[in-house]
């Protein structure tokens, strides 16, 4: 019999789930103004990852930005408006989309963190998930941020290393190496894809 309350093609025996960060036009088209040519580098292991996850029915979360078009966001005083709901930065890189299965979610974020002001953290545990496997761009921005908010929730953290970077290449490695002394394990694409 199936546990009540979880969908039966996600499976549930091992609480590993993979976050996939802001994997979205906005960071990978030439000519939006988030892009930076070195994050097409990510997107082949990003593949790899989500293939996997899939194949093997895990949880799935695409946490994303999403700002209110036409309303103040706090986060657009630092940096350029950027991802409005409905604008041409906001689509999925081709072939990152969540497939249309319990197991795959959009989780819209208006701040770096995928778990502020968010149900992220109550979706994962209602699935019984400890450990999450992360992806995504920018490691010193949004990958960051998810990861030290995801310690502070108790989850075990393995940040895939070639499948994170950013437009600062100094700032990432001094966030790679916190985030794998601090807050989880920055771990090869091979250990994650083990794990997953």
């Amino acid at each position: 019999m199936a546990d009540e309350g979880k969908a039966d093609n996600v499976d549930n025996g091992v609480s590993v789930a993979l976050v996939m960060i802001d994997v979205l036009d906005a960071f990978f088209a030439p000519g939006k103004p988030a892009y930076y040519p070195d994050s097409v580098k990510v997107l082949d292991p990003c593949r790899e990852l989500l293939a996997k996850a899939r194949e093997r029915r895990r949880l799935i979360v695409h946490a994303v930005e999403r700002h209110r078009p036409g309303l103040a966001d706090f986060e657009h005083k630092k940096i350029p408006v950027h991802c409005e709901i409905g604008d041409d930065q906001s689509p999925y890189v081709a072939g990152f989309e969540p497939l249309d299965t319990p197991n795959e979610v959009e989780v819209p974020k208006r701040r770096y963190s995928a778990f502020y002001a968010t149900d992220l953290d109550l979706m994962l545990r209602e699935q019984g998930v400890k450990t999450l496997v992360i992806a995504g761009v920018k490691t010193n921005v949004c990958v960051r941020a998810t990861v030290q908010d995801a310690f502070a929730a108790g989850y075990e953290i393995l940040l895939v290393k070639e499948a994170t970077n950013s437009n600062r290449p100094h700032l990432a490695e001094a966030s790679l190496e916190d985030i794998d002394r601090y807050f989880g394990s920055v771990v090869t694409l091979e250990q994650a894809l083990e794990r997953l």
